[in-house]
């Protein structure tokens, strides 16, 4: 049972948002305590406008949700998927197929459904929802059941040794699985073996370290550790007894297991920054060789059975920011890069142990992170890429669809107060079977960046989230083009430096600035595109950007979806609709929507962070940062028909934590998700735990999966 003498989970984070004050610091580098790194008066809308759970899921410390499959591995049918939408499979190449013993009609029925197989078929939601709480566990509805698949430091490499605090070393760590996972992908390798791919976004060292005192008083050894526990990592997975669960692969030669890290993973930059004088180095004069990928956050699966991964927060690892060229300061501080002090309060100190660290001797070093990158776990040889152009931000992640002319759209989110949403669309187009091509798909293309208007006047968007006369916040919208292949749409900017200051190109062409994008992920069902704004409680607050139609409330600290419908369901187009369908918080507020459905039947939801679908189109959101007292989730709704916005809790994760992922299988059977930063409480270490999930000693940041014990549909 809980332990009563425990801390309390902190209802407040430091500057009045939702976190607690050590997520802060660890995550984003305290950015709700810097000046906003937009300063730009770009027009808002409203200036466009007017010129009881069961014993056995409370009581399973190690239980967690687990699930294969979002909506970008999970292929629409046919006779499913929206007009313009082609139908596309995250399935494993032929030859691979062949390898896991599979026959031709299994590869087949495979490849129709974009997944680990089964015969889901698609069904309303109908589990009884989680009531919120403060327990530490993770908590699953009556007739489910949960599991941990693996936990940070579990061995993933072969040889390598069991995970120790005390003996920890960054060459145990790189063969161990890493800390922090967020983003999950699970790509298929037969109907009973799977390779999970996970990000390690960022470390915790209080929480890492026994006797962790400071940063500052960190060995060089400690850094290395924190350095090895970042990245990524690809671990092979198989079925527990034809249910829904799945554990670590035992046995075999295990040979796509992989670990990806800061320490000292070669990556590949592509495209049109590649070898560029801005990403050049001392120790890459060539520019076009980084060495790890740092603090990852959401993705997606692509059509050809490849991960996107977003580099996220990068700023906060670097230090020297005060010595660097004065022409490149405005750029680094645009990113949330310190250019006043040697020294930021949030800085990892990661130079002592790899000077490029340090910007005052390799101002470049910054550029090469912010960027997508896409790893394939069939290739543990092959050097993973950053596609430069995609552009660099501060990614939350990337989603792909194949467009109706063939080529692909993948849209993205800057997670930050007041960033922009942005979409690729590439130059080639996708070619079913044809991986080798595929994989070249997102090295070239054209990056647009969204600017949206509202429909209702000024007056009735008065922040408070009360609807408009209307009866629902909505607009239309357009793709601003900033850059296609080699060519600069933004007057003053070559294509390198659009791609590399992306956020400055956005500026210049007056984007919308949002409420924390983060994930965006289209429905392969309908082709609507869904983006999960997670706060901003500085929207409209001192001189900072008021209201606007789709950022409705003053001071957000719930969030809120929104909905696009490309023109003509065409996703290579440069105009839109847009809705918000949910306005989140507690459902007795009146100034919260559902998309108009009865909110005595509805959960309360706060921080919308990752979204993803089932094979009935529904749509799943987790959470992180939790304003409304309780733990964070994961929640279901129907985004079609009657039930829309009928939006209910399935599962809640243990103190501290956010819920990442989650990642549904193709066959609705499992659903996956990433407890990230259990315990992350003020005041809380290793030694004094403000949690002891999963295994009763002290907490360890792991990946759950969750399946109904029937066998059935998870959901449904």
């Amino acid at each position: 049972m809980p332990d009563p003498d425990r801390r309390p989970l902190p209802l407040l984070g430091h500057s009045g948002g939702s976190r607690d004050a050590m997520t802060c610091r660890y995550r984003c580098g305290n950015a709700c305590e810097h000046p906003v790194a937009n300063p730009t008066d770009n027009p808002y809308f409203g200036d466009v406008v007017s010129a009881a759970m069961t014993r056995r899921g409370v009581m399973r410390a190690g239980a967690l949700v687990l699930g294969l499959g979002s909506a970008a591995a999970a292929a629409a049918s046919p006779a499913s998927a929206a007009p313009g939408v082609a139908p596309v499979s995250g399935a494993v190449p032929a030859g691979d197929q062949a390898a896991q013993g599979w026959t031709a009609e299994e590869a087949a029925d495979q490849a129709a459904r974009g997944g680990a197989g089964g015969s889901a078929k698609p069904g309303e939601l109908s589990f009884k929802p989680i009531p919120p709480n403060t327990l530490d566990t993770f908590i699953v509805p009556n007739g489910y059941d949960s599991a941990v698949v693996i936990r940070w430091g579990d061995p993933i490499i072969p040889g390598a040794p069991e995970f120790d605090p005390d003996r920890q070393t960054a060459q145990r760590q790189v063969r161990q699985f890493g800390y922090n996972n967020d983003f999950l992908g699970v790509i298929p390798l037969g109907r009973d073996r799977a390779l999970l791919v996970a990000n390690h976004e960022y470390t915790t060292e209080e929480l890492m370290f026994p006797g962790f005192t400071t940063l500052e008083a960190m060995t060089v050894g400690q850094i290395e550790v924190a350095m090895a526990a970042h990245g990524m990592s690809v671990v092979e997975l198989e079925r527990v007894g034809g249910t829904g669960q799945w554990r670590q692969a035992r046995g075999g030669r295990l040979r796509y297991n992989r670990r990806l890290t800061m320490l000292s993973t070669p990556f590949r930059l592509d495209g049109p920054v590649a070898g560029s004088a801005l990403v050049r180095t001392a120790a890459d004069p060539r520019g076009l060789f980084p060495i790890g990928t740092l603090n990852n956050c959401a993705g997606g699966v692509t059509p050809w059975g490849t991960v996107l991964s977003g580099e996220e927060n990068f700023n906060q690892y670097f230090v020297g920011g005060d010595e660097a060229p004065a022409d490149l300061k405005p750029r680094l501080a645009r990113y949330g890069i310190t250019t006043t002090t040697r020294y930021p309060s949030e800085s990892r100190r990661w130079e002592r142990a790899q000077e490029r660290f340090d910007l005052a001797k390799h101002p470049n070093e910054a550029n090469r992170f912010g960027w997508i990158v896409e790893v394939d776990p069939l290739a543990p040889d092959e050097p993973p890429r950053k596609h430069t152009a995609m552009g660099r931000l501060k990614h939350e992640g990337a989603n792909v669809i194949v467009a109706k002319d063939g080529r692909v759209a993948a849209y993205m989110g800057d997670d930050e107060r007041f960033e922009y949403l942005y979409k690729f669309v590439s130059d080639k187009k996708y070619r079913p079977g044809d991986r080798r091509h595929n994989l070249t798909l997102l090295e070239s293309g054209t990056l647009y960046v969204a600017q949206l208007t509202g429909d209702s006047p000024a007056a009735e968007i008065d922040g408070s989230g009360k609807l408009p006369a209307d009866g629902a916040f909505d607009g239309a919208g357009k793709w601003i083009k900033l850059v296609a292949g080699n060519k600069s749409f933004v007057p003053g900017m070559t294509a390198v430096e659009v791609l590399t200051y992306t956020r400055m190109a956005g500026d210049a062409v007056g984007a919308t600035k949002m409420d924390r994008p983060e994930d965006v992920e289209p429905s392969l069902r309908t082709g609507k595109i869904y983006a999960a704004l997670t706060n901003n409680t500085n929207r409209g607050v001192s001189t900072n950007a008021g209201p606007d139609e789709a950022n409705p409330r003053r001071a957000n600290r719930h969030g809120q979806v929104l909905e696009i419908v490309e023109d003509r369901g065409d996703h290579t187009g440069e105009s839109f609709t847009w809705s918000l369908p949910i306005v989140c918080g507690d459902p007795a507020d009146p100034n919260t929507y559902f998309a108009g459905y009865d909110k005595t039947a509805v959960s309360p939801i706060s921080c919308p962070d990752n979204v993803a679908f089932d094979s009935a189109g529904n749509l799943w959101i987790s959470t992180d940062g939790n304003a409304l007292g309780s733990n964070d989730g994961l929640f279901a709704t129907p985004i079609e028909g009657p039930e829309r916005g009928h939006l209910r809790q399935f599962l809640t994760v243990p103190p501290g934590a956010e819920t990442c992922g989650p990642f549904i299988t193709s066959d609705d059977r499992s659903v996956f998700v990433a407890v990230q930063h259990p315990g992350e409480v003020t005041g809380a270490t290793m030694d004094k735990p403000a949690s002891t999930w999963p295994d009763g000693d002290y907490a360890k940041p792991s990946v759950v999966v969750t399946w109904r014990l029937d066998g059935g549909p998870i959901g449904s």
